[in-house]
């Protein structure tokens, strides 16, 4: 299973809401129902051996099977969300889907330690149920419920050793990111190195049915490569997502609000137009910001609205009416910078952000142009 470090939306798409666990939402994906169906066809033979003659219902036991077996990788999921809230970092959402879950994130953790620590307690949680089941399959009678608990560590157990491979986007992947950053002291480097770990393993994956044809003297089944390439893809998009987002954020703290920032002006809501573009002009001012009677700021002047009012009645109307008003999200924190400068700015997409300063005064307006063409600049050099 893999644990994202998004700003992930509201309700994921192609998915339903099917509860909250400590205030975690959890999701189900569309995907999880072609995989639930698919667990109660394969299973409805081997539960024809262990209790004959239930007909249709043998689908049915499948089904809870699937329902059985997706319950234990909720608990993996659930163990990364724990360990990253003890770290202090908040989870957003966890997605059950066709290949496992993940765990949404908000943020990076900050040491090698808590990346590490969050990485690895999925797949210890994978093994720990995976030997529980194993130890009740032994004591407990003969038929379906020895079946299932038979399945589901024989599952949960591949779950935690897989996990383990060091390649992204396994939660192998991120242990190794961890230790290699550790031992050099940079994340992005540690998550390069885990990348093309994942792409190595997305390749062996692919090459496993002819090879295992070669070793084993048995014609790998159609399904075999269809498996193979669903599970290739999806590793090798992982990896390949990771990796152009370490190249991303080694760029990101080269990003500073406080130097990008435009000089500005601050007018009275019933300053006419005219005259707060005198003033702005005056004071070679790149933005004018609007404040109401009681100091409050209430508006950043639009450009675009600023331009369609006609010279003529500049003089007449009232700053305000040309302004956006100031909703949550629109005054930054002047010195914000890096990964928390573009997380604040994702939060409240904008085109124009009020700068202010600790004691509350205004510093500048920071346009979105402005950091999109600082970051692009970086990616040249």
């Amino acid at each position: 299973m893999a644990h994202e470090h998004p700003e992930p939306p509201s309700h994921p798409p192609g998915s339903f809401r099917i509860g909250s666990i400590g205030g975690v939402d959890v999701y189900v994906r569309a995907s999880w129902l072609l995989i639930a169906g698919l667990i109660a066809v394969l299973l409805a033979p081997r539960v024809d051996e262990v209790e004959p003659g239930l007909g249709g219902l043998k689908y049915v036991a499948g089904l809870a099977f699937a329902v059985l077996l997706y319950l234990s990788i909720l608990l993996h999921e659930m163990s990364h969300a724990l360990m990253a809230r003890r770290a202090g970092l908040p989870v957003r959402a966890i997605s059950l889907q066709f290949l496992g879950g993940t765990t949404e994130i908000e943020g990076e953790p900050q040491t090698p330690g808590q990346e590490f620590k969050i990485a690895v307690v999925g797949p210890l949680t994978s093994l720990a149920i995976g030997l529980v089941a194993l130890g009740l399959a032994l004591v407990v009678p003969d038929g379906l419920t020895r079946l299932a608990f038979q399945l589901l560590a024989m599952a949960n157990l591949v779950v935690g050793v897989l996990n383990l491979v060091p390649g992204l986007p396994l939660d192998g992947g991120r242990v190794l990111r961890a230790i290699v950053w550790r031992v050099g002291g940079n994340m992005h480097r540690g998550t390069i190195v885990a990348a093309w770990g994942g792409r190595v393993l997305a390749v062996l994956v692919l090459l496993w049915p002819a090879v295992a044809a070669e070793l084993y003297d048995e014609t790998p089944a159609v399904s075999d490569y269809l498996f193979g390439i669903v599970v290739s893809a999806f590793l090798w998009s992982g990896a390949t997502a990771s990796m152009m987002s370490a190249r991303i954020r080694r760029r990101l703290p080269a990003l500073q609000a406080r130097p990008l920032a435009r000089r500005v002006v601050v007018v009275p809501e019933d300053l006419a137009v005219a005259e707060a573009v005198r003033r702005a002009q005056e004071s070679q001012a790149g933005g004018i910001v609007v404040q109401a009677s009681d100091g409050s700021l209430s508006g950043i002047v639009s450009e675009a609205a600023l331009m369609s009012t006609p010279e003529e009645r500049r003089p007449w109307m009232p700053i305000v009416s040309v302004a956006r008003s100031m909703q949550d999200g629109l005054a930054l924190p002047a010195d914000l910078a890096g990964e928390e400068l573009v997380r604040a700015m994702s939060r409240t997409p904008a085109g124009e952000y009020v700068l202010v300063e600790p004691d509350g005064t205004v510093y500048g307006l920071l346009a979105t142009s402005d950091v999109d063409a600082a970051f692009a600049a970086g990616a040249r050099r």
